[in-house]
């Protein structure tokens, strides 16, 4: 998997785009002039992982829509993408559609009145389910990095959690202004 290293700038993961820009993932990587794609694998209402519950602060009994997809580039399987919306925002949206979204899910939460202002990040390294080892391809005992993004509104509300499931090769740069 050499040479698949790319700096990410979350910034542009939860920027609303402008009409007709892709999605930030297929934009970063046709700058690069590399191709990053993605398949849909699932999209539907369910009780989340106790975690993603917690951080979209739903009560018991709540649930989410959680939008499933793996990030391809140049045609090779690189992250699996899980990115949960409570389904008060969700439902009966183009979030709760099996179908890519003009401009990326961010764009349509924004379009919904919930523009995003404050991220968290927590990266961790782990060892991968015989499930996600077969979908990225790693071989036996090879770790992944998973990334989990919380957005939240100005008002501190949190509407989307993803979970990003990557194999080596990733490299995440935080830069932070002291002062």
């Amino acid at each position: 998997m050499a040479g698949h290293m790319w700096e990410s700038d979350s910034v542009a993961y939860v920027t609303p785009r402008g009409a007709g820009e892709s999605d930030a993932w297929s934009q970063e990587l046709e700058n690069q002039q590399r191709r990053g794609t993605q398949r849909i694998v699932d999209v539907r209402e369910l009780e989340p992982p106790p975690s993603i519950a917690a951080a979209l602060r739903l009560k018991a009994g709540e649930t989410a829509v959680v939008r499933r997809r793996i990030m391809y580039l140049d045609d090779q399987p690189v992250e699996l993408t899980d990115s949960y919306y409570p389904a008060a925002i969700a439902r009966g949206t183009g979030l709760a559609e099996a179908r890519k979204i003009p401009g990326g899910a961010v764009t349509l939460v924004a379009d919904l009145g919930f523009a995003i202002s404050e991220v968290s990040e927590d990266v961790t390294v782990d060892m991968p389910t015989p499930a996600v080892r077969e979908a990225l391809h790693l071989d036996e005992g090879e770790p992944v990095l998973v990334l989990t993004r919380t957005s939240t509104t100005s008002e501190q509300q949190p509407v989307e959690v993803s979970q990003m499931t990557m194999l080596r090769g990733h490299r995440l740069t935080y830069r932070t202004k002291v002062g």
